[in-house]
């Protein structure tokens, strides 16, 4: 669907509710206004008392925008005694005192007697007057209950189709709880603590390139600032991404996609599903398509690679013994040792059989060469990156 309006592939609600009743409207585009209200909110039963202008009313059609189901099942009266007649409940909506001794309501509170009395079982109605002059006496005087609106009372007086959109809001809303058509959409997960720390770990770097963060007595004050910007916003793992990206085309001058961008975990594997089935064994220095995908891999280090090179490179137990998408012979892990011989593979859900048999050929190849693998997965690294560097110090 385009534009704004109704969409016709959803199902409306379908709700006992009360009886519109129009006494004596004038103008036929009133009557298709209200038609038009009416169904905005899930009424359906109209009562006209004397329209001016007779029924049916070909202004009242053009003017109900798609309300025609309201309008075929109008019902014609010729007194407001018999328009009530068969029901037990009556609202008069009008803009001036009467001074009749009988309650007086605001369209909510009407609204919920309203919902209570069908609820329960009842037949409940709501009079709204004529375009100029309202209601007559003697027509309140037939309502259980009068509805005023708390409006202006230097200018109360509502058009029709007004009238009958405000008690149609009120009612629908009691009726489904308030319930909206739609919410955000969740697009992505919220990031977590650490995508946050390493993105902002990130920024700092770059940041403290370009002098940004002075002078050095308000440092401090400067990064607490930066960090409640981002933890304010609520950012989602894509966001995150996205920033990083941001950072890092700003830092590093990219021109053009050529460059690389920011992968997340599904586009990585992939890729990598991709980087499998091409290469098939061929060394990357050997194939253009694999040396290609192989570039782009390595130029697009995906979150939880991002945040586990952070803390390699600043960790002082592994500072400076581990680099990343380093070729071992023919074969490329994610990050290696080569000091202490060990290789790093990160593996990500719903991975291929193409990625996993490259990656069981590989870590036979590099155990033959004396090559310990550690494999991490990648939701590990995201959650809980502690625990996983406290593995790989146990295998150091």
């Amino acid at each position: 669907m385009t534009g704004s309006g109704t969409d016709k592939t959803k199902t409306g609600y379908e709700l006992a509710g009360p009886v519109i009743i129009l006494v004596e409207p004038q103008l036929g585009e009133n009557i298709g206004m209200a038609a038009r209200a009416m169904g905005n909110f899930a009424l359906t039963r109209l009562r006209l008392v004397n329209p001016r202008d007779g029924w049916p009313n070909i202004s009242a059609q053009r003017a109900a925008a798609g309300a025609d189901h309201i309008l075929d099942g109008v019902e014609l009266f010729g007194s407001v005694a018999d328009a009530v007649a068969d029901l037990d409940l009556v609202l008069a909506t009008t803009a001036r005192a009467h001074d009749q001794a009988k309650p007086v309501l605001g369209p909510e509170a009407a609204a919920q007697e309203v919902v209570g009395h069908v609820g329960a079982g009842g037949k409940a109605g709501i009079l709204f007057g004529r375009e100029r002059w309202g209601l007559m006496n003697d027509e309140v005087a037939r309502a259980n209950r009068i509805v005023t609106f708390p409006v202006n009372p230097g200018f109360a007086s509502l058009n029709l189709a007004q009238a009958v959109l405000l008690m149609g809001y009120e009612w629908f809303k009691q009726s489904t709880a308030g319930q909206l058509p739609f919410v955000r959409p969740e697009r992505s997960p919220p990031a977590s603590q650490h995508q946050i720390d390493a993105f902002f770990e990130n920024l700092v770097q770059e940041l403290d390139k370009v002098e940004f963060l002075r002078p050095a007595e308000k440092r401090d004050t400067m990064l607490v600032n930066l960090r409640n910007i981002f933890t304010r916003m609520e950012p989602s793992k894509q966001d995150m991404h996205t920033l990083h990206g941001v950072v890092m085309a700003i830092a590093e001058g990219r021109k053009g996609p050529a460059k690389g961008g920011v992968l997340d975990g599904e586009q990585a594997t992939q890729l990598r599903a991709l980087l499998a089935e091409h290469g098939r064994g061929v060394p990357p220095h050997e194939s253009g398509t694999v040396r290609g995908l192989a570039r782009l891999l390595r130029r697009n280090p995906t979150d939880a690679e991002r945040m586990l090179w952070q803390a390699l490179t600043r960790d002082r137990r592994f500072a400076g013994r581990f680099k990343r998408q380093t070729p071992i012979g023919r074969h490329i892990p994610d990050f290696v040792s080569f000091v202490h011989r060990i290789a790093i593979e990160l593996v990500n859900e719903g991975e291929s059989e193409a990625i996993v048999h490259d990656r069981e050929v590989r870590q036979a190849w590099l155990e033959q060469r004396g090559y310990r693998v550690v494999e991490m997965k990648v939701a590990d690294v995201e959650r809980e990156l502690e625990a996983e560097l406290a593995r790989l110090q146990e295998a150091v």
